[in-house]
């Protein structure tokens, strides 16, 4: 979730190397066996500073979307260079920003993670609230560190550099001591709450791209520039290089829990759940997480899960000067980010109400 005005009275200014927490909290290690009242997500990135101290969290403008198109084709496909080895159990997960997994799909996530099945997840936007890479580090700094907690290791990450097929670049971050786990990100700029983009992205986001009113999109890294062929492929290439037997992904913008939520959210859900079928993967085996809106569903994330949950944010929330927090009373205490991680709502394609 990122959006973020420059903060006032020098309060949580951004900096460069904010030190991650040491350790791993016991509460991890309640993640395998915990029960919530339903899988549930919630998902997000920086927000805008000034939402912070908002009584309730943010909600994204709504704008309508093209249809995703065009579609990869089905045909078989040659080995990607994102190819990864096959696993046990393996979940592909494609979310918007770095913390929309933690925020979202937890206590879900961590289960996995815990259970020692196989975990791929794919960052798309770099969530950078157009204040570039270094800001888009920072958070990949956190997810890293956040998804360390869940497994129970600080063992280094090693850091590959690819081009796929689809002719994108793409970053991947692979523990050295678990290489059933990976992290790729793209670095695509973010699209802001306002769906809008930001000035020093060109005022362009996912939603331009997909709606053709603007004709490709640069990382925020410099890579190859995305048309909207090149986006859909890399998904589907992705996806199908993961091998997965489940994706997890935002909730799509066909759906009637996407109202409020990160354009973001909305056009990766929709991508994914148009290209999927197209690399092999059923409509039964995606799931789709509320983002934003969850806030307005009851809680369901409580106990011993809910500690959990917030060690993990907490930890991710040191690296990113936006939304850093010293405790869970005060992580759960900023709006937006405390009504989501109380919640984590799932839901299949059969449940998505589409509109």
């Amino acid at each position: 979730m990122s959006d973020i005005d420059e903060p006032s009275n020098g309060e949580h200014s951004p900096t460069e190397g904010v030190p991650a927490r040491s350790g791993i909290s016991r509460r991890a290690l309640l993640f395998g066996g915990i029960a919530v009242g339903g899988l549930a997500a919630v998902g997000g990135g920086a927000l805008l500073y000034r939402e912070i101290r908002r009584s309730a969290g943010p909600e994204g403008t709504w704008v309508a979307l093209s249809p995703i198109v065009p579609v990869p084709d089905a045909a078989p496909r040659e080995p990607s260079p994102a190819a990864e080895p096959p696993g046990d159990d393996t979940t592909v997960a494609v979310w918007a920003h770095a913390d929309d997994d933690i925020i979202f799909a937890n206590p879900h996530l961590g289960a996995v993670i815990a259970s020692g099945a196989t975990l791929r997840t794919v960052f798309v936007t770099a969530g950078d609230a157009g204040r570039g890479l270094v800001y888009a580090r920072q958070r990949e700094a956190g997810i890293r560190a956040a998804y360390d907690l869940m497994r129970g290791s600080t063992a280094p990450w090693e850091t590959r550099e690819m081009t796929l097929l689809s002719g994108a670049r793409a970053t991947r971050f692979v523990p050295v001591d678990d290489p059933r786990l990976s992290i790729t990100v793209l670095r695509l700029p973010d699209g802001n709450l306002s769906a809008k983009g930001f000035p020093t992205t060109g005022d362009a986001g996912l939603t331009q791209l997909i709606n053709g009113t603007v004709p490709a999109l640069e990382p925020v890294d410099g890579g190859p520039i995305f048309d909207a062929r090149r986006l859909s492929d890399t998904i589907a290439e992705l996806i199908h290089a993961g091998s997965p037997d489940r994706v997890m992904t935002n909730i799509p913008h066909e759906s009637a829990f996407a109202h409020g939520d990160h354009p973001d959210h909305t056009c990766v859900g929709s991508l994914v759940r148009a290209v999927a079928p197209s690399v092999g993967v059923p409509a039964d085996a995606v799931t789709y997480y509320i983002g934003y809106p969850s806030q307005h569903e009851p809680a369901n994330v409580f106990g011993a899960a809910l500690d959990a949950k917030v060690d993990v944010y907490e930890v991710y929330a040191a690296q990113d000067p936006v939304v850093t927090c010293h405790g869970p009373a005060a992580c759960l205490a900023q709006p937006g980010f405390g009504q989501w991680l109380r919640r984590s709502y799932a839901k299949t394609d059969t449940e998505l109400r589409l509109v």
